[in-house]
């Protein structure tokens, strides 16, 4: 099980607080959309690696995306929080409120 991940020379950790910066065709524009939240499991093995982000939305809904570690679509990818958990995929914070997975971060 993995408990780390390198994007473009930034590494970052199972319980950190992350900001993908992704990008999105929308017709024939370009955008860049900026999904943040906390990295629940990196998974995979060699390119087949994924990486789970799991946000609250507005109405405290909780919405998990996947991304492939080596998109070309990851334009950048941030650590705003570093976390320290004990546990390589964190599926449990998903049954947790939002005070209580405040407490991961500390």
């Amino acid at each position: 099980m993995a408990n780390s991940a390198i994007i473009k020379d930034i590494t970052f950790h199972v319980g950190d607080i992350v900001r993908v910066h992704y990008k999105i065709l929308e017709g024939e524009k370009e955008r860049t959309q900026i999904f943040e939240g906390l990295a629940l499991s990196i998974r995979g093995r060699g390119d087949n690696r994924t990486f789970t982000v799991r946000k609250i939305a507005s109405g405290n809904i909780g919405v998990e995306r996947i991304f492939p570690l080596n998109s070309p679509w990851i334009v950048k990818l941030e650590v705003k929080k570093t976390g320290h958990v004990r546990r390589a995929k964190l599926y449990y914070v998903r049954d947790q409120s939002a005070r209580q997975v405040s407490q991961i971060q500390k």
